[in-house]
Order: C-alpha cells, then structure tokens, then sequence
C-alpha cells in the first residue's frame, strides 16, 4: 500500500512554474506545519468524526421528535 503523509513535499523554488508575480522566495504559509506529529493528524481526524456521529444522531433525533411534537400539541 502507498503511504500518504499528511506534510505533503515541500516545492524547491527551482521547480515551481515560471510566473512573473511570484517571489524569489518560497512562502512556506502551510498550517500543516503547525502540526507536528501524525499522531496529532490522526487524534484531529478522530474528533472531527466523532463530531459528525454526534452531529447526525442528533439531526436524526431532531428529524423525528418535531413532527412527534407537533402531532401531540396539535
């Protein structure tokens, strides 16, 4: 299996594509830097899906207790 990082290769100045508006310098704006480590990609990912199971129960609950609602107080 390929193994993909989550720091993808830093471009040499040298091999970025001709463009007058481009500085000299490569910036190295990237918030991957800020993460050190791919334990910390992987503890990242982790939350955010945990986010996104709690995120879609409680539509689900929200999708079935309205009409519930509705139907009691009406």
């Amino acid at each position: 299996m390929t193994y993909i990082s989550a720091k993808p290769t830093r471009q040499d100045v040298e091999t970025l594509p001709a463009n007058d508006n481009e500085r000299a310098a490569l910036a190295d704006l990237s918030f991957l830097d800020v993460i050190n480590d791919e334990d910390e990609v992987a503890d990242i990912a982790r939350r955010a899906e945990r986010l996104g199971h709690a995120t879609l129960i409680a539509m689900a609950i929200g999708l079935a207790a309205v009409p519930l609602l509705y139907l009691m107080l009406a």
